[in-house]
Formats: C-alpha cells, structure tokens, sequence
C-alpha cells in the first residue's frame, strides 16, 4: 500500500492532480493519520523537485502570488490546531476535509457558467483553507484544485504554478514537522528511502499520461480521483 501511494505521488506530480488526495489515504491506512503526514513529507518534496524541473517554463507567478502568502499563514494555523489533536480527532479531520473538497469541486463542476473571483480576496481565502489542510493532511490538492480551475488555466499550466507553490508550501512545513510534531525522524526517512524509485516511475507515467489528456477530460479526472479519494478514507 504505501509503495502504491508512493506511485500516486509520482503521477500527481507528473500532472495526474487529483490522485495526491488518494495517496495521502493510502499512507494513513498504512502509517495512521498523524504519523503518515511526516512519512508523506520527504516523498512529497522530492515529487515537487521532479515537478519544478519539468513543468517551470509553465508556471504562472502571478496566481502563485495571490494564493501563496494566505497558504503560508494558514500552515501555521494548522501547527497550532493539529500539534495537540488526537489520534482519532485527526482521522475525523482528514474525512471532513476530503468530504468538503469532493462537494466544493462537484458543485463548481455543475455550474461551468459560474464565474469565481479572481481578485486576491478569493485567492487568499482559498489559500487560508489549503494551508490548513495541508499542515494537518497534506490535503490541500483539492481546495489548490478549486482555486486553478476557477482560474481557467490550461492543464500545463495549472500543473506548473502547482509544482512551484507545493515545493515551497512542503519545504516551509518540514521543519515543523521535524520539531514541532516530530513526525519526521531518521526512522520516517528510512522507511522512505525504499518508496524513491516508485516516485521515479510515477512521474516519468504521469508526464506521458497528461499529454494524452484534453482539458475538458483533466477537468473530470481531477473531479472523480477526488470523490474517490473520499471513498477510500471513510471506509477507513
């Protein structure tokens, strides 16, 4: 289970946005909830460095902008929310979180003639939530998802600018993790270490599956990996 989460880092980051939400679902059956958030970290950052290389010339700095700086403060609400929180409390967390994302992005699918804000107010409070979710769950993909998508970006676009704001967003929270929570140690990292090559894989399948993809059908996968996703940890 975990080589296969380890799988779905890489085709997330390779383009296939919407399987990070199962990978993170994945990690927690295998590691538990709050533990699985410190074993996702490393894995995560070295997606994010295959991700920047890649997809560079791609991103948007001027959307990375009105979204990064709330994110950033909503990272810290979530250290000081989830430092505490118990086992249980966290799974909860992480359920809701996932319920709420699958609702926000299906209802937005629903109504393609509504128009988002595109002005800072939407892109920080937005970014407010995905830093929250992602110090707690690393689950910030869906509400980063909402946010690109009401933008009308193109695929390659929206999988740039979020490379470059998740290898930032994920290099901020590691030293939190590592001591602040202590979920990163020497023994996290070492049971990472076997899961490398399947990051390798995932992202070299997943660039090569995205330029299959027409716009409209990213749009849907991105929609139904996220339902699933939800399936998945509430079966849990």
């Amino acid at each position: 289970m975990a080589m296969t989460s380890a799988l779905l880092i890489g085709l997330s980051k390779g383009g296939l946005k919407g399987l990070g939400i199962i990978s993170v679902a994945l990690m927690a059956l295998v590691y538990g909830a709050k533990v699985s958030t410190g074993v996702l970290i490393p894995l995560l950052i070295l997606g994010d460095i295959l991700a920047v290389v890649y997809y560079n010339k791609h991103c948007k700095w001027s959307y990375l902008k009105k979204f990064l700086p709330a994110m950033l403060i909503g990272v810290l609400i979530g250290v000081w929310i989830g430092k505490d929180l118990p086992e249980v409390q966290f799974k909860k967390w992480m359920a809701i979180i996932i319920l709420l994302s699958v609702v926000i992005m299906f209802w937005r699918d629903r109504k393609p003639n509504q128009q988002f804000p595109q002005n800072w107010l939407f892109g920080g409070s937005a970014g407010l939530v995905a830093g929250f979710t992602t110090m707690i769950g690393n689950l910030a993909g869906a509400f980063a998802n909402l946010f690109f998508l009401a933008t009308n970006l193109p695929k390659n676009e929206i999988i740039g600018t979020a490379g470059w704001l998740f290898f930032i967003i994920n290099v901020f929270k590691l030293p939190f993790h590592i001591f602040v929570w202590e979920t990163v140690s020497m023994e996290s990292v070492a049971l990472d270490l076997p899961l490398v090559p399947a990051i390798l894989i995932g992202f070299i399948l997943g660039v090569k599956l995205v330029s299959y993809i027409n716009e409209k059908m990213y749009r849907n996968f991105l929609l139904v990996a996220t339902a699933l996703g939800a399936i998945i940890i509430f079966l849990k």
